[in-house]
Order: C-alpha cells, then structure tokens, then sequence
C-alpha cells in the first residue's frame, strides 16, 4: 500500500489493487441488484470509484470493502455502491434530434393530456428539457401534461428533484428559455438556475431498479425515455427491461432509447421510426 501527496500536502492514503476475487464478489453484487455488467475493462473504473468509498467509511482495502457489504450495514451500502459504479452522465437535450422529432411530429398530434416516462433520469437534465419542450408546446400553466422521472440512485433523485443546476450546465439551453423557465440564484447562489416551479410541478421522482419487482405507478404513457441505460446490460436483459417497459407504452406510443445502443436481438413488436426512435403499433 501507499500513499500519496495532494497539492495541500495532506496524506491521501491509496488502497493496495483490488485481488480477482474482489473484483468477482463486486461484479457479482452489483449484477444481483442492478443488472449493470462489469468486465475486465472496468477494473480501474471500478477500483477508482470504490475508493472514494472506502475513504468515505474508513476502510484500508477493497477486501475491507467487500467484508462489510456482506454485513447488516451493507444493505444500507448498496445504494451507495451503485451510485459509485454507475455512470451519471449527461446534459440538457441530448440527441437533441429526439426534441426536434417530438416537436415536429408528436406534439402536434397529440392533446395536452401528454404523459411522458423518463426511465433513468439522473441528475434531471433530461427531465427538464421535456418539460421545456412541452411548456413551450402547451404552455406551463397546463395541469394535463406530466412527466414521472424514475432513477436506481437516491442521491442522484434528490438533486434532480431538487432542480438546480450550475451555469455552464445550462448552456445547450438558449438564453430566451434559460431566462423563461429558469430563476437565476443570487448571493451564495449565484452561478446557478434552479426551475421554476411552473415546470418543476409537472414532473415526479421515484426511485426504481428498472430490473426489480413489477412497477407500481400507472401507465400508459406516449413517451418512454430509456435513453444510455441499456449499453450496460447484456443482450438478456436488455430483452427483459424492453418487455417490462413495453405494457406501459400506450398504442400508437414512442420509445427513444440512446444513439449508441441497439433493440437488435431483444423481442419486440415496435417499429423503428428513425435511428433510436420505436413506436408501438
């Protein structure tokens, strides 16, 4: 083991290389509870990301680690385990070519009533783009149209509920809809936008393991976003999690999933409208 200096000088203590069979334990367990598959290639991944975990709890190596998910308090771990391990990455409108697709030929056809499901929300951004592009649509004072917003990550929801981002998270947004649907934070809030609540009322949060027990809230819904959560899965599970979603995807009912990933190989009876877009017969 070592230890390393940060540019303070303060002792960052480094854990000695996670052994086969920690690693094994970890993939396992994180299979078990989220279905995320972790290869070989995510070894440093994995070690980095746990290593803040173990600074956290106090913990001098992974096999510490892996002793106390295997006690009571690891239960209370997991979600923290997963939050490590999977990726939060994102930003406002991405694959903006989804919003133009929705702003050219859905909203026009349907009512305000719209339901939308974003499945693996993060941090929220993709939340409240729908949610800009539906205001813009049908107006923010409309009660009809709602967005549920599910994650796997407590910690992650909460910021996503919580709506408020940085400034340079913003910037995908124009400046016209930043000043229209955003407030700007003052004093020890400057430098942030937290959503107004003229939109922040529209959309709900729930934690949810897409890959756990049935669902619970109600459907159906017109839009179901499952956008960069699948590229983690392996081609059974990616069957499994598209014919869970599909019963709460009403008839005539889009699916986007992410530019980089593929329904290839999964049973289904959508229609492939364009690339990453799926509508139900």
């Amino acid at each position: 083991m070592s230890d390393l200096h940060n540019s303070f000088g303060e002792n960052i203590f480094t854990p000695p290389p996670i052994t086969d069979q920690e690693y094994n334990f970890i993939c396992t367990l994180v299979y078990e509870q989220s279905r995320i598959k972790l290869g070989e290639h995510k070894r440093e991944l994995v070690m980095a990301r746990l290593g803040k975990r173990l600074r956290k709890l106090g913990l001098k190596t992974y096999g510490d680690y892996c002793h106390y998910m295997r006690s009571p308090q690891g239960t209370e771990e997991m979600g923290d385990l997963i939050d490590a391990i999977s990726t939060n990455h994102t930003f406002f409108f991405r694959e903006n070519e989804h919003f133009d697709y929705i702003k050219s030929a859905i909203l026009p056809t349907k009512p305000a009533s719209m339901k939308i499901w974003s499945a693996a929300c993060s941090s929220g951004e993709e939340a409240y783009s729908i949610a800009v592009t539906l205001a813009e649509h049908y107006g923010a004072a409309s009660a009809a149209w709602g967005i549920d917003c599910t994650d796997i990550s407590h910690k992650i929801l909460k910021k996503a509920s919580d709506g408020i981002f940085a400034a340079e998270r913003l910037q995908p947004v124009p400046p016209a809809l930043i000043n229209k649907y955003f407030l700007k934070g003052v004093g020890d809030s400057d430098g942030y936008y937290q959503a107004r609540e003229e939109i922040r009322r529209h959309i709900t949060f729930k934690h949810l393991n897409l890959l756990g027990s049935r669902y619970t809230f109600p459907g159906p819904y017109d839009i179901i976003f499952c956008r960069n959560v699948m590229i983690y899965f392996d081609k059974a599970t990616q069957n499994e999690l598209v014919n869970k979603m599909l019963p709460l995807l009403r008839p005539g009912g889009w699916l986007f999933i992410g530019h980089a990933e593929s329904l290839t190989g999964t049973t289904h009876n959508l229609k492939m409208i364009k690339p990453a877009i799926y509508q139900k017969p």
